[in-house]
């Protein structure tokens, strides 16, 4: 029989190790060394010694699983979920807050003093409540037909298949209290085979729910999703493809939240950040940062519906905002009408694309704010050097690319005077954070 070589297959060594792990990586994983090999290790959290089992060898590292833990941790919690070892939302309840923020912290110094040689703390770190954080999130939602019962959830780690959720403690408590009844509700649906997923969203001013339907639904499941929202004075969105959204029931209040002391509405599909607390506390560091004033012009890059923006624009000159999804466009200039600013613009643009022709280009501009998606910033960023501002606040939810970025701004002469952890997601491997860059050499606080 003919074999094939296969330069890329390695085998994995299925016998049982025992290791101590001596960190922790971002993602909540253990860390250990063994024959000079590192091995990542969900579940084990430093000092911590186990038997493992390999379940995937490179080169230079190998990921294993906990055959059985030998010796807890201080730092070791109990998970207060009980979906927490099921459901594949949050990887960290086992491990106490501060190891989790600080370990996060770390790997941001670290992965910046790899990157450009600069030495930096990420403290004080921008701190969320433990739990009940989250005021929006996305359930899906799957019928079983042999069961005849439906899933509605998270998704398993590294998995399709839906956990289904009865409690979920790091949702804020309102959107908690709603999954029973709520799923209770769909359970009972004509059209429960064909519901796509289900997002429930805190705004300021109340509870609201966007559900995906893939059929049209029937007047009598219209008629259980009205008495559901009046019952429980939740505002209930139908969601029939992915560009229309019907509210339910006429005289639905358009879903707003506060920011700096600015009312902002926005469309229940628009971006808005997840965790309100550190929201608060992220814009008012930016606004510090800048140091901001009345003569001052400001570029917000990545400005999504002006949740920046709008801050801003209460402190300087004149602020342009530049967003590449237009429905966002659109509520950033309805909520400069509603606030009375009238010095901000806002520009509908692609900013991966070629930024010279686009008309915000040609103006100047003291001071840059920019909140890039996970792919960071790359197209922009020699163009921020052009325009030589004072002060750029990079705001991101990719270190990676955070320090990819940086280097651009360091190169140019420009100092890396302060950086901040944001605890924006806690329980998760989500690492958020903000850097300050000036021309002069700087001290903050």
């Amino acid at each position: 029989m003919v074999q094939f070589y296969s330069p890329n297959r390695r085998s994995v060594n299925r016998g049982i190790i025992s290791v101590t792990a001596d960190n922790l990586d971002a993602q909540g994983q253990g860390i250990a060394r063994h024959q000079g090999k590192t091995i990542f290790i969900p579940g084990l959290l430093p000092d911590e010694q186990a038997q493992i089992q390999l379940t995937e060898e490179k080169r230079q590292f190998a990921k294993a699983r906990v055959v059985k833990r030998l010796s807890d941790s201080p730092h070791r919690v109990v998970p207060r979920c009980p979906h927490f070892k099921a459901c594949g939302g949050c990887q960290q309840q086992h491990v106490a807050t501060e190891l989790q923020v600080n370990t996060k912290a770390s790997v941001l110094e670290r992965l910046i003093q790899r990157e450009t040689g600069i030495s930096v703390s990420a403290h004080p770190i921008i701190r969320s409540p433990e739990y009940g954080y989250r005021r929006r999130a996305r359930l899906g939602l799957q019928y079983h037909a042999k069961q005849r019962s439906l899933l509605m959830g998270f998704r398993q780690s590294q998995s399709n298949d839906l956990v289904n959720i009865k409690h979920c403690p790091v949702m804020r408590p309102e959107l908690e209290q709603l999954l029973q009844p709520l799923y209770q509700c769909l359970s009972g649906l004509h059209g429960v085979k064909r519901l796509g997923h289900v997002e429930l969203v805190l705004a300021d001013s109340g509870p609201l729910v966007v559900l995906r339907h893939l059929d049209p639904l029937k007047p009598e499941d219209k008629e259980t999703l009205r008495i559901f929202s009046v019952q429980y004075n939740v505002a209930i969105y139908l969601l029939g493809d992915e560009k229309s959204l019907e509210p339910l029931m006429a005289g639905n209040v358009a879903p707003w939240y506060q920011v700096d002391g600015l009312k902002l509405v926005f469309s229940p599909q628009d971006f808005i950040q997840v965790n309100d607390v550190v929201n608060q506390q992220m814009v008012s560091q930016a606004l510090a940062w800048l140091d901001l004033q009345p003569t001052d012009r400001v570029l917000d890059l990545f400005c999504g519906m002006g949740n920046f923006t709008l801050p801003i624009a209460t402190k300087v000159q004149a602020t342009v905002g530049v967003e590449g999804v237009a429905e966002l466009v659109a509520s950033g200039q309805y909520n400069a009408q509603l606030n009375k600013l009238n010095n901000v613009d806002f520009f509908h643009e692609n900013l991966e694309s070629d930024i010279h022709q686009q008309p915000w280009a040609a103006q100047g501009f003291n001071k840059v704010l920019l909140d890039p998606a996970r792919a960071g910033a790359a197209g922009v960023m020699a163009h921020i050097v052009k325009l030589a501002p004072e002060k750029v606040v990079y705001v991101s939810c990719n270190p990676t690319t955070l320090a990819r970025d940086s280097k651009v701004l360091l190169e140019a002469g420009y100092h890396l005077v302060g950086v901040r952890m944001l605890d924006m997601f806690p329980h998760t491997g989500h690492l958020e954070s903000m850097a300050l860059f000036s021309r002069e050499p700087i001290g903050i606080e």
